[in-house]
């Protein structure tokens, strides 16, 4: 055997690089081709060509395209095809909804004009809109909606722990559904890695489940995208949205003894017909059975509310046409003329989010950025503070979270409009993620974001330009370093 082996061994020694050589401009090659964002193909670039072989195993993990992004497009161009008819029968109802709204709050309304003509949502007003702040106000509710469903329940979870809030809901699911109430789960199968492999096993269970993108060894190329999505229909009408998944962590107090600050909205009225089809588009890229949207599933809503709330949904994923959640955002940044109060537990944005923010600060908006002072991700966290200085400079205010982990994707608009979802304000969450969000408008809604906004200020701290600038050498080069790979994180 030594006899066979010893002459490869001296080859690899002698010519080695060759084909390593080749192997390197092959996928140099490939990342230029693809026609990647500038500032993510020069990242790629350098991590495979400064860091010898792990940059290609990261490369494979992480950075290739997704292999059936193909597929997802040609799903979201069947299921456009299909809405489409819908779209132009609702076209005088969607035009009477957004003069309504415009009305109210000015070309703020032009988000909503946009999210219709990308077919992703009609502007509905029938609504009643009620903020969750963490997940001792939303889980009461939840449960109570889930107990008085009467025709189906379908919920999308990025994260579903088998903890104690977690069992709790998974076992009244399962009693639903023992008693004729369709139930369907989706779980992201590397958020939810314990339930996948749970479900597996319980042969008779009558819940309808799907893990979504699975992660197998096959797959580990794909494993990067994820569905991202947090979302819950009951009966096409009683719908959750927000950033807190099914676990204790969200609770408080909590057994990690770490105050965890998030958002949620519970939405009643005419919008859970595009939180169904929302479901039923992600159900569709799974490997469960199709359902027909008009068995019961979309439902003629009678009056929620006196007053109208106009909510509609921003969703993207990897097989849609643009980054449709950071365009609608921007949609309103631009049209902002008093203030912007945004929370995100991540913070690396794209060159186009970035500008806006120091364009709206420097003519006299009030932007307010809130990020946790200690996130959960070292290298996040600083590459984050890399991108805080130009902002500082333009007049952005930044306030640093210390009362626990802040994980709230929200942003309110010269308190007229709210972004509410799963979005968070980084590369991710805009290009690669399933993700979703609720626009809504409804000053009184607003203006309850606005005072939590208040309040969690309170249990934050200030940073300003001057004192920023000041820190630590190795600190700032430390920021810099992590920022060399913030369009891959």
């Amino acid at each position: 055997m030594q006899e066979y082996v010893q002459p490869v061994i001296q080859f690899l020694e002698q010519w080695g690089y060759i084909p390593m050589s080749i192997m390197y401009i092959g996928v140099a090659l490939t990342i230029l081709i693809e026609n990647r964002n500038p500032t993510k193909t020069i990242s790629w670039v350098l991590v495979i060509v400064f860091i010898p072989f792990l940059g290609l195993v990261l490369y494979y993990l992480f950075g290739q395209k997704f292999s059936k992004v193909k597929k997802m497009k040609r799903i979201n161009q069947e299921q456009t095809l299909r809405l489409k008819k819908e779209f132009q029968r609702l076209e005088p109802l969607m035009q009477w909804s957004i003069r309504n709204i415009h009305s109210k709050i000015g070309d703020l309304s032009r988000v909503y004009s946009y999210l219709k003509n990308e077919k992703l949502s009609t502007p509905t007003l029938n609504n009643e809109v009620t903020l969750l702040v963490n997940g001792e106000e939303k889980f009461p509710l939840f449960l109570q909606s889930l107990e008085e469903a009467k025709h189906s329940i379908h919920l999308e979870y990025y994260i579903f722990d088998l903890d104690n809030i977690g069992t709790k809901v998974l076992d009244l699911l399962e009693k639903r559904a023992s008693e004729g109430i369709i139930v369907r789960l989706i779980v992201d199968s590397f958020g939810s890695p314990k339930l996948v492999r749970y479900m597996r096993k319980k042969k008779d269970s009558k819940i309808q489940f799907q893990a979504f993108l699975p992660v197998t060894f096959t797959s580990l190329a794909n494993s990067n995208y994820r569905n991202h999505r947090k979302i819950a229909v009951i009966d096409g009408f009683t719908c959750y949205i927000g950033g807190i998944n099914i676990s204790d962590r969200y609770i408080n107090p909590n057994e990690f003894g770490l105050y965890w600050r998030d958002t949620s909205v519970k939405v009643v009225g005419n919008v859970g017909t595009m939180f169904q089809i929302s479901f039923w588009n992600s159900w569709n890229q799974t490997d469960g059975e199709s359902f027909n949207l008009t068995d019961g599933y979309l439902r003629e809503t009678p009056k929620v509310t006196d007053q109208l709330s106009a909510v509609a949904l921003a969703s993207s994923d990897p097989g849609s046409v643009g980054p449709f959640n950071m365009e609608a955002l921007l949609i309103s940044i631009g049209e902002a003329s008093e203030s912007i109060k945004l929370c995100t537990p991540y913070f690396i944005p794209s060159e186009e989010l970035a500008t806006a923010l120091k364009t709206a600060a420097a003519a006299g908006v009030q932007v307010d950025l809130m990020i946790p002072a200690a996130g959960d991700s070292w290298i996040v966290q600083h590459a984050t503070y890399s991108y805080l200085k130009p902002l500082l400079e333009r007049g952005v205010n930044v306030y640093l979270y210390e009362k626990g982990f802040l994980h709230a994707k929200t942003s309110i608009i010269d308190g007229k409009i709210a972004y509410v979802g799963t979005v968070n304000l980084d590369f991710r969450s805009f290009y690669i993620n399933y993700e979703v969000q609720a626009v809504i408008s409804n000053r009184d809604f607003c203006k309850k974001m606005e005072d939590q906004f208040e309040i969690d200020k309170q249990g934050s701290r200030q940073i300003y330009f001057k004192d920023w600038g000041k820190r630590k050498a190795w600190k700032r080069g430390v920021d810099s370093l992590c920022r060399l790979l913030a369009p891959l994180l």
